[in-house]
């Protein structure tokens, strides 16, 4: 199992040492959104460089969430947790969520 947490800090402590960003968290959103414009432009294209760029996602989305000091293993684990609990109906074909009664 990958410790998350530890991950987070392995790439903030990089960013560190390699100079990059570690500051500006509207340019960081924006560099994640990149990455995954360049991820789909991946898929889109049938590159065989598709989990690489994934990667690149996911290493600006642990990034970030070290600059913001958030554990994002405990937000992910609670989020499928309340995931699970959700109850969605069919709606055209589409799943929307259900309102809470």
């Amino acid at each position: 199992m990958i410790d998350l947490k530890k991950l987070q800090q392995d790439i903030l402590n990089n960013k560190i040492a390699k100079g990059f960003n570690t500051t500006d968290v509207n340019l960081e959103f924006g560099l994640t959104y990149g990455e995954l414009a360049e991820a789909f432009e991946a898929y889109r294209k049938k590159l065989p460089n598709l989990g690489e760029e994934l990667a690149d996602v996911v290493i600006y989305v642990l990034g970030l969430a070290a600059i913001l000091n958030i554990n994002l293993e405990k937000e992910i684990v609670n989020k499928v947790k309340k995931n699970k609990r959700r109850r969605y109906q069919k709606i055209n074909g589409v799943n929307i969520k259900a309102k809470k009664a």
